[in-house]
């Protein structure tokens, strides 16, 4: 029997690994403890939305925000980079209006996932 430590979420685990070709079967560990689920972060005041929401068409990352926040944007005026498949893709305002960014760069985001509102 081999003791091995195994690293998981920041917890070191000491297992048993049974070597090939020993007499017995049984493989001895110590039972990892469940993972507490990771923490997420509060969401915002949930505050009624007014202004033309602008939705993330796919999922991505967001890379960039051309724009910052409260700047007056004009239609059709690329407001942040969204990353997708490692291609670079504007994501527009859909109306003239200030933005209000309902995201951070670095977030990953899923399709419909609420970037930012022009008011």
């Amino acid at each position: 029997m081999r003791k091995f430590v195994v690293t998981i979420d920041g917890k070191n685990y000491e297992v048993g690994v049974e070597e090939i070709g020993a007499d017995q079967t049984v493989v001895n560990t110590v039972a990892a403890p469940a993972a507490a689920p990771a923490a997420q972060p509060a969401p915002a005041a949930s505050a009624p939305v007014s202004g033309e929401k602008v939705l993330s068409p796919f999922p991505g990352l967001i890379k960039k925000f051309v724009v910052s926040e409260g700047a007056t944007v004009k239609k059709d005026q690329p407001i942040l980079i969204l990353e997708a498949m490692k291609m670079d893709n504007d994501i527009t305002a859909p109306c003239d209006g200030k933005v209000s960014f309902k995201t951070a760069v670095g977030n990953n985001v899923e399709t419909n996932a609420l970037l930012a509102v022009i008011g």
